[in-house]
């Protein structure tokens, strides 16, 4: 009988920790959807009554499927929600009560949160033993969620220098990098596009730019040799079984 309570016991612990809360882990392909959604819909309803109540639920979205996703530990989970609790909840304090939570707060909490969630995806691509769809949806959300991270970080950055960070180049239009407008330039700047609309002029914007294009090049160069060198190694693998 004690055998067997041993057993039960071993076999419980090592279960993920969401299966022991009774949640289900969410995989990198519903994690791949939630960015989706939200990189669809972000540049249409940004500027249409309650836009700013839809782009806020699909950020707090990406952010919990971003924890389920990575979540197979009890550590990783325990980290993860320490971070995603004041990232979501102070991003909706925020858009009601400006007043009471500031917007550096949650900002400096999802900054921290994407990194984290980034940072167990490429461990999880990096240490793979093959390529799967799962290992396919890892890398590509990585990479998005890279721009999400830097899109924070640039929100954060006009936050404490307002006006003062950015220039803007274009007639008309919204000259805050907040919103679409710093996601738009994030992701040109990860591409390493640079269309030059919107220009880093702070010695620490410019310096978050350059470190953002070399990621992004940094990024494809070795995905792309990661990927390649676990397909040839199973093609080997099935190559000498037959």
């Amino acid at each position: 009988m004690e055998v067997n309570d041993e057993i039960a016991q071993a076999k419980k612990s090592a279960k993920p920790p969401l299966r022991r809360l009774g949640l289900r882990r969410f995989s990198t392909v519903e994690l791949l959807i939630a960015l989706g959604l939200l990189f669809f819909f972000f540049p249409f309803v940004e500027e249409v009554k309650g836009g700013d109540l839809i782009v806020s639920a699909l950020f707090s979205l990406v952010l919990l499927s971003a924890v389920l996703a990575v979540a197979n530990r009890k550590r990783v989970l325990f980290i993860a929600l320490l971070l995603a609790i004041p990232a979501i909840a102070g991003r909706w304090i925020n858009h009601f009560r400006p007043d009471l939570v500031p917007p550096a707060l949650f900002l400096v909490a999802g900054l921290l949160l994407v990194a984290f969630v980034v940072a167990n995806l490429l461990r999880f691509v990096l240490r793979a033993p093959s390529v799967t769809v799962e290992v396919l949806c890892a890398s590509i959300s990585a990479y998005l969620m890279l721009g999400l991270m830097w899109t924070i970080a640039y929100w954060l950055v006009d936050q404490t220098t307002p006006g003062g960070a950015f220039s803007f180049n274009t007639n008309g239009g919204a000259r805050s990098i907040n919103g679409f407008n710093g996601f738009y330039f994030s992701f040109i700047t990860l591409s390493t596009v640079g269309y030059g609309d919107i220009t880093p002029v702070s010695r620490i914007a410019r310096w978050l730019a350059a470190l953002e294009a070399m990621t992004g090049l940094l990024y494809v160069a070795v995905l792309i040799a990661r990927l390649v060198s676990l397909y040839s190694a199973s093609g080997s693998a099935e190559h000498r079984e037959e």
